[in-house]
C-alpha cells in the first residue's frame, strides 16, 4: 500500500525525483569520482568468482567493536542482507545480548541483555525513532531491514549519547551514497511459502547510488507481503473463586461454596476466594495476518573532503495489516453461572503458594462464544533529517536537527453470538478443552449453530498520533597533547508528542441505536464456512479439530450500517508533550602506563517538562461511566545529571581489556503519563495513567575482555555486567470506585460491584540485574587449511535478578520480559560461489504478564532454527534459498507451573527463494 497521506506523497515524489535525478548526472561527471574498492561482496581471483559477503560483514562489525571506546556490537549491510528475516527485529537478534519477543511467528519488539523492551532506547540517523506504538519500546516489525546500512547496539553510554536506554541503545543508521562511492545498483527479488497457510508472498528492493565529485545521491525502496496463519489452543487463564462468592446473598455463591465442599473437601473462607482458581476461557482460535509494508529510504549528501559533509536523509514508509481471527470459546465464568461438578482438582503443585486449581469442573451454564474478529492497523512513518559534520584546524563541529513521526489508525471489529449451556471444561496436556457435560441440557459447542443468538457486532477505532523532534550541535576540541586528547560539549532539545483519539460502538440492529438483531438473529441465519476454508491452507494445526464461523467479509457487509464510522469521544482522548534540554562535556584521555590505556569522561545534565492534557471521566449516578468527563491537564518536570566513564587499555596487540560505568535512566511509557480511564468489566477494575511517574533510573559498570585473533577475523569476547535500578514502573491498586454497574450485552444487568482503580507508579526501593556475556567468532580456517571459509558465530547471556514481580498475592517472579538465558549460534560456510549458513537463536522462559495482578503467566523458552544458503551464478547474480523456523517450533506458555498450560500455538515455517542483482 503507498504512503497515503498526500504531504507524505509529495515528499516521497520529490526525494525520489532528486535523487533519481542526482542518479542520472552525465557520465563525464561521473568518470571524475574518485577510484574505490567495489561494494559488491564478489571478487574475482584467476577468473574464478569468490563471495565474501557474510565473512567480511563480521570483519566490519569487529573493527567496529574494537575501535569503540565503550561496550557496543554491530550488525551491518551484508550481515542484515543475507541472513532470513523477515524484518529488521529478526535481524538484530544474532547481536551478543540481543533477543525479541514474537508475536504469531513474527518478530516485533526488541530486548537487550534479557531486559523488557521499553528499557531499550532506539534511534534512526541519531533521531529518536517514532513507531506509532505510544511507548517508549519501538515495534521493529514495521521497518524493512534491506534500508538499513548499519545497526550498533550501545551497552555502555558515553555523555554524548542520548540519554534512554538503560538496557542499550539501538542505534540504526540508513545508506549514504559515500558509503560506497561510484555508480552502485542492488535488486533483489523474492517469494516466500508459508507452511501452514501455503500462499507465496512477493517480496522487492532495490538500491540505486551514485557520487560525482563532491556530490552523492542514493535512493533505496522495499516492498513486501506476507501473509501468516497462526492456530492456537489458548485463553486458558486463571480465574478466582471470587467471580461468584463476591456475590454475596446469591445463589451463584451458595453453590459454588457448597460444591468446593462437596466435591473437593474444601470448606470456603474468604480468605481462599483468590487462591482457588478454575479455568477462565478456553479458546481454539485462528489467525490469518495479512501485511504489506513499503519502505524508501534517500540520501543526498556533499562531501568535499574528509574533513566536511553536509548530508540530508529521509527514511518513509508505510506498514499495513489486517489480521482475521476465527474464535470458538467456553468461557466458564459467565455471570450467570457457577460450579456444578468438579471432576478434579490440584492441591499439590501450587501448595507453597496456597493455591487449589481446579483441573476439571462441569459449570451450571456456560457462555460458549463465536467470535469473528477483525484487526485492521495502517501505520505511516517518515523522518527527515540533516548532519553536518565539519572539522577545521583542531575544531571539530556537529551539527544535527530532524523530524520523526507515525500515524497509526487501528480499528478493531468483532462480531459476538452466544450461546449459554452447561458444559465441562478441563485442561488437557497443552491446553484445554470444553466439552459436553452429563447435565441433560449440554450442547456440543463447535456443532449447534441454532443455539447461538446475535449478541453484537462490537466496534474500536483509535488514531495514534506520534512526533519528534531534535536539535543538536556539538563541539570539539583537539589538543594535541600526549595525554588530553579532546574535550567536547554540546547541547541537544528533543520534543515528544504522543495523541491519542479512541472510540467503541456496538451495533445491534441495521440502524444505529437499533436493537432489532438480538435474541432474534441466531448464528445458522448467516452462511456458514470451515474456518480453515475461510483463511485457506492446511486443517487445524493445534487440535484435531474443525468449526464453522462467519467469514469477517459478510459480517462487515451485512451489520455495518451504509457509512458507518466508530465515533471518538472525549473521554478517551489524551496528549502527551515532553520536551527536554539537555547539554554535555566530555574529555578523552590516552597515556601510556606500560600499556596503552584510552578514557572517556564526560557528564550528562537534563532537564524534562511534561504537560498531559486528557479527560476526567465522570461516574454517573447510575454508575455507569460518562462518555465526555471534564477536560484536566497537568505539567511536571524532573531534572538529572548522568555521569559516565569508559576506558579500554591495549594488554597486546590483540588483547583489549574494557571497563565501563555510568548513570542512566528511561523515561515512562507517554501512554502511562496521559489522563486516561480504561474499564475491563469483566476483571471489575479500572486503570488510570499517572502524570506524575518519574523516569528509572539505573547506576551500571561492566568489566570485559576481548581477544581479537589476528588477520583471521575472529574474537573471543566476555564481559560481567550489573545495573542496580531504581524506580521501575509497575502497575499498583490506589483506589477503588464502589456500586458500579456492570451491564451484559443485551442491556440487562450483570450485578453491581466494587471496582479497583490500578495506576502504574515507581515502586519504591531497587533492584539489580547482573549478568555475564560471552561472544564468540572462529573462522576455522585458523585451524587448518582445508577448513577455510568454515566458521562459527556463537554468544549468549546470561543474566541473574533480585526484582520479585508484581504479584498481589506475592509470589515470587522475575520482572516482566527478562529472561534469565539466551544464544544464538550460527555456523557458516563461506567460500567462492558458495555461502551456506544454519542459525540457532533461543530464548529462555520469561514471565509475559501477571494475569489479574495475582497470577504469573510464562512464556515457554523458545529456540528456531533458521538457514540461508546462495550461490553466485555470474558477477552480478546471485541465486538465494532461506527458511524460518525449519522445524516448525510452537509457542508454548503456562500459568505459573507448566502443568497448567495457557498457549500452544502453532505459526509454521517460512521458505524463501529469489535472485539478487548487483551492479
Amino acid at each position: 500500500m503507498l504512503i497515503k497521506s498526500s504531504h507524505r506523497t509529495h515528499a516521497a515524489q520529490l526525494l525520489l525525483g532528486a535523487a533519481l535525478a542526482a542518479l542520472c548526472v552525465a557520465p563525464a561527471a561521473a568518470q571524475t569520482a574518485p577510484a574505490s574498492a567495489p561494494a559488491a561482496p564478489v571478487a574475482e581471483e584467476d577468473g574464478a568468482i569468490v563471495v565474501s559477503g557474510y565473512r567480511r560483514s563480521l570483519e566490519d562489525a569487529i573493527d567496529m567493536k574494537r575501535n569503540t571506546i565503550g561496550f557496543s556490537d554491530s550488525i551491518v549491510a551484508t550481515d542484515i542482507a543475507d541472513f532470513p528475516e523477515q524484518n529488521l527485529s529478526e535481524a538484530l537478534q544474532r547481536v551478543p545480548g540481543v533477543t525479541i519477543e514474537r508475536e504469531k511467528g513474527l518478530g516485533t519488539r526488541v530486548n537487550v541483555r534479557g531486559l523488557p523492551s521499553e528499557f531499550t532506547f532506539v534511534s534512526i540517523n541519531k533521531l529518536a525513532t517514532a513507531s506509532g506504538s505510544g511507548g517508549r519500546d519501538v515495534e521493529f516489525d514495521i521497518f524493512a531491514s534491506e534500508l538499513i546500512q548499519s545497526v550498533t547496539v550501545q551497552k555502555s553510554p558515553t555523555a554524548a549519547d542520548e540519554e534512554g536506554g538503560i538496557a542499550g541503545s539501538v542505534a540504526i543508521r540508513t545508506a549514504r551514497p559515500f558509503d560506497n562511492p561510484g555508480l552502485r545498483l542492488v535488486g533483489s527479488a523474492e517469494g516466500a511459502y508459508n507452511s501452514i497457510s501455503e500462499k507465496i508472498d512477493p517480496s522487492f528492493s532495490f538500491l540505486a547510488s551514485n557520487t560525482f565529485g563532491d556530490f552523492g545521491a542514493l535512493i533505496s525502496v522495499a516492498k513486501q507481503q506476507r501473509t501468516n496463519r497462526t492456530d492456537s489452543n489458548s485463553g486458558i487463564n486463571f480465574r478466582p473463586i471470587a467471580r461468584w462468592t463476591d456475590r454475596a446473598g446469591t445463589t451463584y455463591r451458595n453453590q459454588a461454596i457448597a460444591v468446593l465442599q462437596r466435591d473437593a473437601g474444601i470448606t470456603f473462607t474468604d480468605a481462599m476466594k483468590n487462591k482457588i482458581v478454575f479455568l477462565d476461557k478456553v479458546g481454539d482460535r485462528v489467525y490469518q495476518n495479512d501485511q504489506d509494508r513499503l519502505g524508501i529510504s534517500g540520501s543526498l549528501q556533499y562531501k568535499p573532503h574528509n574533513n566536511f559533509s553536509l548530508a540530508f536523509d529521509a527514511f518513509l514508509g508505510s506498514y499495513d495489516t489486517t489480521e482475521d481471527e476465527y474464535d470458538a470459546a467456553g468461557y466458564s465464568a459467565s455471570s450467570n453461572s457457577t460450579l456444578e461438578t468438579i471432576h478434579g482438582f490440584d492441591a499439590t503443585t501450587l501448595s507453597s503458594a496456597g493455591i487449589v486449581v481446579l483441573r476439571d469442573v462441569s459449570y451450571t451454564n456456560t457462555q460458549h462464544e463465536f467470535l469473528s474478529k477483525q484487526y485492521t492497523t495502517d501505520t505511516d512513518y517518515r523522518q527527515f533529517s540533516g548532519e553536518m559534520n565539519w572539522k577545521t584546524g583542531r575544531l571539530t563541529i556537529n551539527a544535527l536537527g530532524g523530524y520523526s513521526g507515525a500515524k497509526r489508525v487501528l480499528d478493531y471489529a468483532n462480531l459476538k453470538h452466544v450461546a449459554y449451556a452447561p458444559s465441562r471444561t478441563r485442561y488437557t496436556e497443552n491446553g484445554g478443552e470444553t466439552i459436553p457435560s452429563a447435565n441433560p441440557n449440554t450442547i456440543d459447542m463447535y456443532n449447534a449453530p441454532s443455539k447461538y443468538l446475535f449478541e453484537a457486532y462490537e466496534t474500536t477505532r483509535e488514531q495514534i498520533n506520534d512526533d519528534k523532534y531534535a536539535g543538536q550541535v556539538d563541539l570539539g576540541y583537539d589538543f594535541g597533547s600526549s595525554v588530553f586528547k579532546r574535550f567536547t560539549l554540546g547541547g541537544r532539545y528533543t520534543s515528544k508528542t504522543n495523541e491519542r483519539q479512541y472510540g467503541e460502538e456496538k451495533i445491534q440492529g441495521p440502524t444505529r441505536g437499533s436493537t432489532a438483531y438480538v435474541n432474534v438473529r441466531k448464528l445458522g441465519d448467516s452462511p456458514l464456512t470451515n474456518v480453515t476454508d475461510i483463511v485457506g491452507g492446511k486443517d487445524y494445526q493445534a487440535r484435531n479439530l474443525s468449526w464453522s464461523q462467519i467469514s469477517n467479509d459478510y459480517a462487515r457487509s451485512f451489520f455495518r450500517p451504509a457509512g458507518f464510522v466508530t465515533p471518538f469521544q472525549n473521554a478517551n482522548y489524551y496528549k502527551v508533550k515532553e520536551e527536554t534540554i539537555a547539554g554535555y562535556a566530555m574529555l578523552d584521555l590516552e597515556f601510556d602506563v606500560s600499556i596503552p590505556v584510552f578514557v572517556n569522561l564526560g557528564g550528562r545534565y537534563l532537564r524534562t517538562t511534561i504537560t498531559s492534557e486528557g479527560f476526567h471521566q465522570i461516574q454517573n449516578s447510575n454508575g455507569t461511566t460518562g462518555l465526555t468527563g471534564t477536560p484536566i491537564s497537568s505539567t511536571g518536570r524532573y531534572e538529572k545529571f548522568l555521569p559516565s566513564f569508559n576506558a579500554h587499555a591495549e594488554l597486546t596487540d590483540t588483547l583489549y581489556l574494557r571497563a565501563a560505568a555510568s548513570k542512566t535512566l528511561i523515561r515512562p511509557a507517554l501512554t502511562d503519563l496521559a489522563y486516561k480511564r480504561t474499564a475491563s468489566f469483566s476483571s471489575f477494575r479500572y486503570t488510570d495513567g499517572n502524570p506524575g511517574l518519574k523516569p528509572t533510573l539505573a547506576d551500571q559498570w561492566e568489566v570485559g575482555v576481548e581477544k581479537y585473533l589476528g588477520n583471521d577475523g575472529g574474537i573471543l569476547a566476555a564481559s560481567y555486567f550489573w545495573k542496580k535500578i531504581k524506580g521501575v514502573v509497575q502497575s499498583r491498586l490506589t483506589g477503588e470506585v464502589p456500586n458500579v454497574t456492570v451491564y451484559n450485552a443485551n442491556g440487562s444487568v450483570n450485578g453491581v460491584y466494587d471496582f479497583d482503580v490500578y495506576q502504574p507508579v515507581n515502586a519504591e526501593g531497587s533492584y539489580n540485574v547482573s549478568g555475564v556475556e560471552l561472544n564468540a567468532v572462529i573462522p576455522f580456517g585458523m585451524f587448518a587449511r582445508w577448513m577455510d571459509g568454515f566458521g562459527i558465530n556463537a554468544n549468549a547471556t546470561f543474566l541473574d535478578s533480585s526484582l520479585t514481580g508484581q504479584s498481589d498475592l506475592g509470589v515470587p517472579t522475575s520482572p516482566i520480559g527478562l529472561s534469565d538465558n539466551t544464544y544464538n549460534a550460527t555456523v557458516f560456510y563461506d567460500k567462492g560461489p558458495i555461502s551456506l549458513r544454519v542459525s540457532y537463536n533461543r530464548k529462555g522462559a520469561y514471565v509475559e504478564r501477571i494475569e489479574r495482578n495475582m497470577y504469573p503467566v510464562y512464556r515457554d523458552a523458545y529456540g528456531q532454527f533458521d538457514f540461508a544458503a546462495s550461490y553466485q551464478l555470474m558477477r552480478n547474480f546471485r541465486v538465494e534459498l532461506q527458511g524460518i523456523n525449519v522445524g516448525n517450533a510452537k509457542t508454548t506458555g503456562y500459568t505459573m507451573d507448566p502443568s497448567f498450560p495457557t498457549t500452544y500455538e502453532f505459526s509454521g515455517s517460512r521458505i524463501t527463494l529469489g535472485i539478487r542483482a548487483q551492479f
